[in-house]
């Protein structure tokens, strides 16, 4: 930490892999469609949501907005930067907590098919800042959304 700001930066990669018992259509479906996503991709129970977005298009923005019970305001904000249907994701997305910005993401998702099922490929470079961020805590919450992903898909 830099001690005449305050400001520190902390940057991390991660791959995390997974293969679906799915096509790669329902997957693809899963990760674009607004109501398929909302099965995966929302707040717990234990999170009012205040604002929800999400425009799956090169350019179109996602946002996720609210505050945990008892704790902290969170912010999700992306931008696509990228889409080959059925093939490759790539945005941007930037956090937030209690207004301070705690990282700025770019992650890929590529899909690949693997027999019947699918193959994707997560790649997240970050950057995290003034120890409001851990890595390897971003690592362990994204390995837990995609195993949502996996449940939305089994259901």
């Amino acid at each position: 930490m830099d001690t005449q700001t305050g400001h520190s930066q902390t940057h991390a990669t991660f791959v995390i892999e997974r293969t679906y018992p799915a096509t790669p259509e329902r997957v693809w479906h899963a990760l674009s469609d607004n109501d398929a996503r909302d099965l995966w991709f929302s707040g717990e129970p234990e999170f009012n949501q205040t604002e929800k977005s999400h425009d799956f298009r090169v350019g179109g923005h996602g946002t996720e907005d609210g505050q945990w019970h008892g704790g902290p305001r969170s912010r999700y904000h992306s931008t696509y930067t990228d889409i080959v249907d059925l093939t490759r994701i790539v945005f941007t997305y930037d956090m937030w907590v209690d207004d301070r910005h705690m990282s700025t993401s770019l992650v890929t998702i590529a899909l690949e098919p693997d027999g019947d099922a699918t193959r994707l490929t997560y790649t997240e470079q970050g950057a995290h800042f003034d120890g409001l961020d851990d890595p390897a805590g971003r690592e362990e919450g994204t390995k837990g959304l995609l195993d949502k992903l996996g449940a939305s898909l089994a259901a």
